[in-house]
């Protein structure tokens, strides 16, 4: 079979002059023909490392990919660079739908984007076979675990592709997999003999820092408009109602928000996703139905109102923030009633005891991040089976917090659980536990004569915040656990090692309420472009944004902003130039180029 040179092709036609670290070598493999395993994190390069052997090799590069709504999108992005790329799905008319047929049996379409569901119809499956074919791509392979976060059962039947098509080699990518989620990836693909590329998952330009909860919206309106004022982003809450709320409530602070969740109709939330991707600085509030596969490069932040359930969970989402390398921000507001809220969604949920064991172990891993007094990077790669050191630009590392002995805390807390079950035969919630250890006369703690236990303000040396934080932190570890439709507090095995084997507990301290917000010093300030590059800058953001609009496109498929950045402090005056500037492709140095030099030197 004859390939065409993969460097040529990096170069002419996505303007790049070497490869990535790691990328060559899954490249040249796919290309000769081989299969692959790619394990990148978003924003790694992980599309060029199917799309260069595509257009290297003869044939069709056949992607399959979850994300229907998005394919138009991705097929305008190569076509913007003069790759022949089309798609199949439900959304197509039926002449459409015979029209890329046809493309494909003519040999005339460099990549095929198709749904999982698309491919296991035996019509697809024969219109495949009467067609010649580069590569078969799985991309977001983590949907085939059944025990990962975006399980997809119609990816289980992709393990069937080698046994159709024998010689078109299979490469898999996803950019979230523990080592238990990489070997099930393997092993349902049928990838064991493949090439395993696992790069660092480490985004060191995303800030990640984890909050105390304390009027989420409103600090989440702070964060906006203290470091974020007029970035794009993407906001995320577990509930329906919390998406709704929370967009009015951003909307009424003057941020320009729109809610995206399953029970808007589809209409609405493909118009708002479609605004997303094409307009500068608009933030989504979403639930996490929201956001895989979105190539927008240049969305600032990520927040979470709400726990995430899973650390893979929570990478996947906040990795989709800073694709293009620029600072940004990973933001999460944590709290007692999240702990609560996740345990009792676990002992609830439906499925068998090992079932609930690794939603368990999800959510335990989950909550070690966030109560880690460590680098929060540290924590995060150790999950993922890779090694990290103190980065420096999270909120553990740049404010380093405390940790106390709160050994005496945690038996009294825990005494109290015991003796009203003992004595009174009870169980109350977190605020009635608390009310009973700082001593407090409520209508409450008289009606049920609590005031009479002997624990009754043994804790009245730590305030309603910090005993909250004592709850939150012995939910975390096990040492405490909520039980029933009200959220009752029980004690668990390992409560009695701290109350009768001397077991020491070391806690976070709590963060004083009242005391003055440190303002986090926005890591894009030492990313500010030239005082006399930025009139460049924003000549081309405004040519950009017109020429995106004149095209219906979104505006990073004419020029990311990182490649804006560079011409603009670079100040090619020549076409020559230009086309040295990293991201300056064949295809768009002969559409855009003159246009570029007219605004630089306007």
């Amino acid at each position: 079979m004859r390939t065409r040179d993969p460097l040529d092709v990096l170069n002419r036609v996505f303007g790049y002059d070497e490869f990535r670290p790691g990328q060559q070598k899954i490249v040249d493999h796919v290309t000769s023909g081989g299969d692959a395993l790619v394990l990148m994190p978003t924003g790694g390069g992980k599309s060029l490392c199917y799309q260069i052997p595509a257009l290297a090799r003869e044939g069709t590069g056949v992607v399959i990919s979850p994300l229907i709504a998005l394919m138009q999108d991705q097929v305008d992005a190569l076509r913007a660079l003069g790759v022949r790329a089309g798609f199949l799905n439900s959304t197509q008319d039926p002449g459409e739908r015979r029209l890329t047929e046809s493309q494909l049996l003519a040999g005339e379409l460099d990549l095929l984007y198709l749904a999982p569901e698309r491919l296991n119809v035996d019509a697809t499956r024969r219109l495949l076979d009467r067609a010649p074919l580069a590569l078969f791509a799985i991309d977001e392979a983590h949907c085939v675990s059944q025990w990962g976060h975006d399980f997809r059962p119609d990816y289980l039947a992709l393990s069937g592709l080698h046994e159709q098509w024998p010689d078109v080699p299979r490469i898999a990518l996803t950019a979230t997999a523990t080592k238990a989620t990489h070997a099930e990836i393997s092993n349902r693909l049928g990838l064991d003999d493949a090439l395993h590329h696992v790069a660092s998952f480490d985004r060191p330009n995303i800030q990640y820092r984890i909050a105390p909860k304390n009027e989420p919206r409103k600090q989440l309106l702070d964060l906006l408009r203290t470091e974020h004022d007029g970035d794009a982003g993407i906001v995320y809450c577990l509930s329906r109602k919390s998406v709704e709320e929370t967009a009015e409530f951003l909307v009424r602070g003057g941020i320009d928000a729109v809610p995206y969740h399953a029970g808007l109709d589809a209409a609405t939330r493909e118009h708002h996703q479609a605004r997303f991707l094409r307009e500068d600085g608009l933030i989504v509030v979403a639930t996490i139905a929201f956001g895989m596969g979105i190539d927008k490069p240049d969305v600032r932040f990520v927040a979470h109102l709400d726990l995430p359930k899973s650390v893979e969970g929570y990478y996947q989402e906040t990795g989709r923030a800073g694709r293009d390398g620029l600072p940004s921000t990973a933001w999460l507001a944590y709290g007692l009633q999240d702990v609560m809220q996740q345990r009792k969604l676990i002992e609830s949920s439906e499925g068998d005891q090992a079932h609930r064991r690794k939603l368990a172990s999800h959510l335990d891993a989950m909550l070690a991040l966030c109560e880690t007094i460590e680098c929060r990077r540290v924590q995060l790669l150790a999950y993922f089976g890779q090694d990290g050191q103190p980065c420096g630009n999270c909120d553990t590392c740049l404010t380093p917090p405390e940790s106390w002995d709160g050994t005496v805390a945690a038996q009294k807390l825990l005494s109290t659980v015991v003796r009203l079950k003992r004595e009174r035969n009870q169980k109350f919630g977190a605020g009635q536990i608390i009310d009973i250890l700082r001593g407090k006369s409520t209508t409450k703690i008289t009606q049920h004569r609590h005031d009479e236990l002997s624990v009754f303000g043994v804790g009245s040396d730590l305030g309603d915040n910090e005993w909250r934080g004592v709850i939150r932190q012995l939910l975390a570890t096990g040492l405490l656990a909520v039980e029933g439709e009200y959220g009752t507090l029980v004690t668990t095995p390992a409560s009695d090692e701290v109350l009768y084997q001397g077991r020491q507990v070391h806690l976070r301290r709590e963060p004083k309420r009242a005391a003055t917000r440190e303002k986090t010093k926005r890591a894009a300030q030492t990313t500010d472009l030239p005082d006399e590059a930025k009139p460049a800058f924003d000549r081309l953001r405004d040519w950009r944004g017109a020429t995106a609009k004149e095209q219906g496109v979104p505006a990073y498929i004419i020029f990311h902003d990182a490649t804006l950045r560079q011409i603009a402090v670079d100040h090619p005056s020549t076409l020559d130039e230009l086309g040295s500037v990293s991201g300056v492709g064949e295809n768009k140095l002969n559409k855009y180029g003159e246009q570029i030099l007219a605004a630089l030197a306007d």
